[in-house]
């Protein structure tokens, strides 16, 4: 799709934007693919900026600029915030980690931009004064609001907590914090300032054009000399050349505060910000274009990351497509080499043809009756029922190991895959087994299709001019001839089974041509291994069915080509407002 073509005339950015959060949060990443895990922390990260930064900016682009101070463990983050509050509002301890809920310090005017949910509409508010003994507990969820005259109008601190807590909700929280500023001051110390941690983060604060201004804590007498010209060539390293940094001398505290002086530098920076209304404006600018730039490469590949889970999902089913074919494959070499002719089957037909009893259910309904009260009075079933039960048993247990050969081959291709296998979870076990249905399915199967056969032969019958004497002879009989006729391919025999396989079909088969013609079995056994095949094809696909109901049920949401629409209509948008 063209770029241009996703925007339309009086778009604004703030409609695009707008649109975008419903297609993101519908963004379903359900597979474990490898792009997965990143994809969905990208997702939450882009949702959470949208909601708490992007969207409330740009309805209010005048509003006070959000300060988030953040920093490593024990860098002095909470004591900074409190000194240049004047008060102890943020609780600052030497146990790790400290805490608490973030604390936001704003002038007494801007109260109202801060206690509805423009900024961080996701968190509770709590009203605190600078009277009020700061709090080391609480939820993270829960955004403490304290007015002070000491923080200049527009302008608010935000103290977060460590960005390498030990706890992984505080890491988390300080990310979606660092996310939401305007301007981030980050705070580290003369003994840790090249820690990797930090650094990760200062990268990504350079890669989206982020505002940052760095404080260099506890700095000893006499080493700002050395420390502060290195912290600044590293900064240069990674693109924060314009980024103030402030240095703060280590001295003692009191009444848990820094001297005024060692903070005045710092303060007086912030003030002149707050009171410059074209500064503020030009960093806010800078920060959302660093973000929106960002979005623009996020968003496709979130899309990238969509279609791996169409062609994981698809390559799923695909898998288990394959296996059930090769399982139907199966049971037609079966059927074309005479496999079922073997053994039981073949006794059983021999019995039929050895004792005459096939011509005897050709040619004698009464016979038919008679032998049956015989068996029935016998409490032993006839020959023709011997037959028809051995074929029956013979197909159920042909489609039930190319069932059990089929589910084992697809739990060993999902096995095989991230996604698969965490979609199979704990059932892989039973699922590489035929179902518990499969057996009364796959006997239902072969009994209609028997049942069918009988009604072939029926209906061909009575559709001739010698329907009369074909419905005189055994049907049962003529039926059985047609479903040995389908089988009865010499592949795979041996001389002797030949012999009576072929040669005893080809007997009853000659009589039926005589009664029927022989276009008429020819049609009559194709018709009947047609629907045979497309039964076992039914069972196949119930079986197969237990593995496309998990791919079913996996959640779709936004498409790739969606996502891609709006990160184009974006583009187009942000290069607008840029000129």
């Amino acid at each position: 799709m063209e770029a241009r073509a996703a925007a339309r005339p009086g778009d604004t950015l703030l409609d695009a934007l707008t649109d975008l959060r419903p297609l993101l949060d519908g963004l379903e990443l359900p597979l474990e693919t490898p792009a997965a895990p990143a994809a969905r922390l990208a997702r939450r990260e882009v949702l959470d900026q949208l909601d708490d930064y992007v969207l409330p900016r740009l309805r209010d682009l005048d509003a006070p600029l959000l300060v988030v101070v953040g920093g490593s463990t024990g860098a002095g983050k909470s004591t900074l915030v409190n000194s240049l509050v004047g008060a102890q509002v943020s609780a600052p301890g030497v146990l790790r980690p400290t805490t608490r809920s973030p604390v936001l310090a704003h002038a007494p005017e801007d109260r109202d931009s801060f206690t509805g949910d423009r900024v961080l509409p996701g968190f509770a508010r709590e009203t605190r004064a600078t009277s009020d003994a700061p709090g080391t507990g609480g939820s993270t969820s829960t955004l403490a609001l304290v007015a002070s005259d000491r923080v200049p109008p527009g302008l608010a601190l935000l103290d977060a907590p460590d960005i390498d807590s030990v706890v992984a909700e505080n890491r988390e929280l300080a990310g979606q914090l660092l996310a939401a500023a305007d301007l981030w001051v980050f705070v580290t110390t003369a003994a840790r300032y090249a820690d990797a941690v930090p650094w990760d983060l200062l990268r990504a604060a350079s890669a989206r054009s982020a505002a940052v201004a760095v404080v260099l804590d506890r700095v000893p007498p006499g080493a700002e000399h050395e420390i502060e010209p290195h912290l600044r060539s590293m900064l240069a390293q990674q693109g924060l050349s314009d980024s103030p940094v402030f240095v703060v001398p280590e001295s003692a505290l009191s009444g848990g505060l820094l001297p005024e002086q060692t903070t005045a530098a710092l303060r007086s920076w912030l003030s002149g910000l707050a009171a410059d209304a074209g500064a503020r404006a030009g960093l806010v600018r800078r920060t959302l274009d660093g973000v929106l730039a960002g979005y623009t490469v996020r968003l496709p590949a979130l899309a990238n990351a969509l279609e791996e889970q169409d062609d994981a999902r698809a390559d799923l089913a695909t898998a288990a497509a394959r296996a059930y074919a090769a399982a139907g494959a199966r049971v037609d070499r079966a059927l074309d080499d005479g496999q079922l002719l073997r053994g039981e089957v073949l006794a059983r037909w021999q019995e039929i043809v050895g004792t005459g009893e096939l011509l005897r259910q050709l040619e004698s309904r009464v016979g038919r009756l008679r032998d049956r009260l015989v068996s029935a009075v016998r409490g032993r079933p006839s020959p023709d029922q011997r037959l028809s039960v051995a074929l029956e048993s013979g197909l159920e247990a042909l489609v039930r190991g190319a069932a059990d050969a089929a589910a084992e081959q697809t739990v060993d291709a999902w096995t095989a895959d991230p996604g698969g296998r965490a979609l199979l979870g704990d059932d892989a076990g039973a699922l590489a087994r035929s179902s518990a249905a499969l057996p009364e399915a796959s006997a239902r199967a072969v009994r209609d299709w028997q049942g069918s056969v009988l009604e072939l032969v029926r209906s061909e019958g009575s559709q001739r001019r010698s329907a009369a004497r074909v419905l005189s002879y055994g049907v049962n009989g003529a039926a059985l001839v047609v479903m040995v006729a389908v089988f009865a391919s010499t592949g795979g025999l041996t001389g002797g089974e030949v012999l009576v396989a072929g040669g005893a079909s080809a007997v009853g088969q000659k009589l039926l041509e005589a009664l029927l013609g022989d276009e008429a079995v020819r049609r009559l056994a194709a018709l009947a291994r047609a629907d045979l095949r497309s039964r076992i094809e039914a069972v196949l696909a119930e079986e197969r069915a237990r593995f496309d109901a998990r791919l079913e049920r996996l959640p779709r949401g936004t498409g790739a080509d969606d996502l891609r629409s709006a990160a184009a209509r974006l583009t187009v948008l942000h290069g607008r407002a840029g000129r």
